[in-house]
């Protein structure tokens, strides 16, 4: 197999080119991005909330909220600003895997 057919994997953005590039977007309007910076907030503080308590593994719920977070953003980028839809759904799983992780999180 040829790798020129093979496409190259997206780079996953970090969460600070995240959130500078979720605000640089013009796909998205002013009021919009302050909705989906409260639904970041509220779903951050769940899991600051999370982590204060012994059991430390995010619920199917939470997991839900993400994932329909992360749907919401997509289809406001899908048409306007492809390019960041893109690197959205390829980091995905590793937006996931920091918040999924005390770890992590407690360094974001």
């Amino acid at each position: 197999m040829s790798s020129a057919s093979t496409p190259a994997p997206q780079p996953t953005l970090n969460l600070a080119d995240l959130k500078q590039r979720l605000r640089e977007t013009s796909a998205i309007g002013v009021f919009t991005k302050l909705s989906l910076k409260n639904q970041v907030d509220d779903l951050l503080k769940s899991f600051r909330d999370l982590y204060r308590d012994p059991n430390k593994r995010p619920s199917a719920e939470l997991r839900q909220r993400y994932d329909l977070l992360l749907l919401k953003v997509l289809s406001l980028l899908q048409d306007s600003d492809p390019p960041l839809a893109t690197a959205i759904a390829s980091s995905r799983e590793a937006i996931w895997s920091i918040l999924a992780d005390p770890d992590k999180f407690a360094k974001i």
